[in-house]
């Protein structure tokens, strides 16, 4: 009797647990609906701002790399010797704001070093973790995972 009880009331905790984590409401609508999926060597000359910690890119501007459609680009940071963050380039909380002509808005990292910056909105977010440090916005920067094997960074959602 003693174990089925204790049994029952792990699952329930475990249920309750899962529920709460499930937090529907931090879930960015402006995630592009699109598959990532690249594998990149960013100790190569082609990806040179990568070879130092600390080092950053906009992979849609490297030759050689496909960006899906739907996808306005993604920024690499080199982390530490074993860690790289992955961003969308498209601005997570107004993304259309600045459509005209020549197309939406990308976020831009450049001068505004340590932080990624819209221009559009004038928000800004740390490029260690992709979170608001100035600005309005609701959500943190659209984030890929990003496993480096030593050899290979592999980029995916």
């Amino acid at each position: 009797m003693k174990y089925r009880l204790l049994t029952s009331s792990l699952m329930i905790f475990g249920f309750m647990i899962f529920s709460l984590s499930c937090n529907k409401g931090s879930i960015n609508p402006n995630i592009p609906n699109v598959s990532i999926n690249i594998s990149i060597n960013p100790n190569t000359t082609i990806f040179q701002e990568l070879n130092t910690v600390g080092g950053w890119v906009y992979l849609d501007e490297k030759p050689g790399v496909y960006i899906p459609f739907g996808s306005r680009g993604i920024i690499v940071y080199r982390v530490d010797i074993d860690q790289f963050v992955a961003y969308e380039r498209q601005p997570p909380n107004d993304p259309d704001k600045c459509c005209d002509d020549n197309g939406c808005t990308k976020l831009l990292v450049g001068n505004y070093f340590p932080m990624v910056r819209d221009t559009c909105t004038e928000t800004s977010y740390f490029i260690y973790d992709g979170s608001i440090i100035e600005g309005e916005g609701r959500y943190s920067l659209i984030q890929y995972a990003a496993v480096y094997d030593g050899n290979l960074l592999h980029i995916y959602n």
